[in-house]
């Protein structure tokens, strides 16, 4: 199973790729989509034209995104919030199944702390998928959604319950 896991952006969305087969993560392909346009609205065309292309040619059956965060500007938030709709759309009309993981989520997943920094992500991925070489943050953001999603899927696929409730019992759990 292919797994397309976004890390939306205003300015810069990280995608990364990881096929899921018996347990085992491979690395596809991932980058970052460098937001071009003067306004909004073509901004969030851009991501949306580029999302559809990434899913057109790699064809994932899911897709992982980040949940959108309280930030000190409301107005980023919003923006963040606008990139994360433009990107769940092109997700939604290729009809694939899409989930959200918040980010205390995704580090805990990958690093074993939600309160990792970005430099033991990007560590973390990399030796998680057998990398050498650089990865760009926001790619290695995307493809750490993607892996979260992939260890959230295998619990609920062993287990039969749903992430959801998987989620909500965790969280009683803090």
């Amino acid at each position: 199973m292919i797994i397309l896991g976004i890390d939306p952006g205003s300015r810069i969305t990280g995608f990364g790729l990881v096929d899921n087969q018996a347990n085992r993560l491979s690395y596809i392909h991932s980058g970052s989509i460098r937001v071009q346009g003067s306004d909004i609205a073509q901004r969030l065309g851009h991501i949306y034209a580029a999302i559809e292309n990434v899913i057109g040619q790699y064809r994932p059956q899911q897709m992982s995104i980040e949940n959108v965060f309280m930030a000190r500007n409301p107005d980023s938030a919003l923006k963040l919030g606008q990139a994360r709709g433009a990107a769940i759309c092109a997700g939604y009309r290729a009809g694939l199944e899409i989930s959200e993981y918040a980010p205390r989520e995704i580090k805990q997943s990958i690093v074993g702390s939600g309160a990792a920094t970005k430099e033991q992500v990007q560590h973390m991925v990399k030796r998680l998928l057998g990398l050498r070489g650089e990865l760009q943050s926001d790619e290695a953001d995307g493809l750490a959604i993607a892996i979260c999603h992939a260890q959230f899927y295998a619990t609920r696929e062993k287990t039969g319950l749903d992430t959801a409730l998987l989620k909500r019992r965790k969280s009683r759990r803090r």
